[in-house]
């Protein structure tokens, strides 16, 4: 007789058993096949902006070391919303994966009603990408050249000047909302599909004001079509040395910036993850890259899935405390 039939609780135990390892082992199948078709990277947001520009720039790396096409896809909408929820729906197959920023997973929860997801509980974090500190810009027409300045026009003007932003909720609106607070003025904000379109609608004066991170802003500062006038990051740059921080410039530890992950739905294989952990890490870690993304105002920072899972959990914390604390609504 089988000793097993006499206990049902030891035969529920070995039928577990035997599925986890089923599961496991078909996991690793399909990791090893992995990727056998074109993988997608949504961007919640317009292209021209800093999270399409990272897509872009490690899709092409990518691709070519998985031997597979790596399209990127721009999913604008609800302020990063759309495209976050379409990812979060997907098959967790590692053949969808998200592109995006701070505000699009653990600002938006201290300060949008009804997500459509949960930033924490339907996403498998793959891999930090990039630490960027905001560039705080003027439009041509705005006549300031340093924070104090714009600061004592805004105080002349009250409720006059606008603040572009790239949504509510985003780190660019947060920045904005949190600077007027210390300053004590009062704007307005302009929320943009994405970053392209506020930084170009500023470029030609429909706006005044933005905090937007360095690498899609520093090439319209470059050419002359916006005005600098402070980075919001604890010490100088140094692709722009000459420009003063916020903090200096009377703010005392005024320290604000965007970081993009990138991240898959739940449920995703371990060994998937893994994989695209390592290539985007490579392809991070290059030098060229590196060279490129530093020169344009962003920092590299790859790390471990784990890590940029704490690391998410974190910054929600933080968010909501300072939003609450900050008084902060959107509207």
């Amino acid at each position: 007789m089988n000793p097993l039939s006499c206990h049902p609780v030891r035969r529920r135990l070995m039928v577990s058993v035997a599925a986890a390892a089923g599961a496991v082992v078909s996991g690793r199948a399909f990791a090893q096949a992995y990727p056998a078709r074109p993988i997608r990277i949504i961007v919640p947001y317009a292209a021209g902006g800093t999270s399409d520009i990272l897509a872009r720039t490690l899709g092409v790396r990518v691709g070519e070391a998985l031997g597979q096409q790596v399209v990127v896809e721009n999913r604008p909408g609800a302020n990063g919303a759309l495209g976050s929820d379409l990812v979060a729906k997907s098959a967790p197959d590692g053949y969808t994966l998200l592109l995006t920023d701070v505000g699009g997973l653990t600002s938006a929860p201290a300060v949008v009603r009804n997500l459509p997801f949960d930033p924490v509980r339907d996403f498998a974090p793959v891999i930090p990408v990039v630490w960027s500190p905001h560039l705080m810009v003027v439009s041509p027409s705005v006549s300031v050249g340093s924070v104090a300045e714009l600061v004592a026009l805004a105080k002349s003007r009250p409720g006059k000047l606008n603040c572009a932003t790239v949504g509510a909720g985003s780190a660019p609106h947060l920045a904005g909302a949190l600077f007027a607070l210390r300053a004590g003025v009062d704007w307005g904000y302009v929320q943009y599909k994405g970053g392209a379109q506020a930084l170009n609608d500023l470029a030609a004066s429909q706006s005044d004001i933005m905090f937007n991170g360095m690498l899609a802003t520093l090439p319209y500062v470059k050419a002359g079509k916006l005005r600098a006038i402070g980075v919001s990051s604890d010490k100088r740059w140094s692709t722009m040395p000459e420009l003063p921080t916020v903090a200096e410039q009377g703010f005392p530890d005024f320290m604000t910036g965007s970081w993009q992950g990138l991240l898959a739905p739940a449920g995703t294989p371990e060994a998937v993850i893994g994989r695209l952990n390592a290539e985007f890490g490579r392809a991070l870690s290059a030098p060229d890259v590196v060279e490129r993304l530093t020169a344009q105002g962003a920092e590299p920072r790859p790390g471990s899935s784990a890590a940029f899972g704490e690391f998410m959990r974190t910054e929600t914390q933080k968010w909501a405390k300072l939003v609450r604390e900050a008084g902060i609504r959107i509207e």
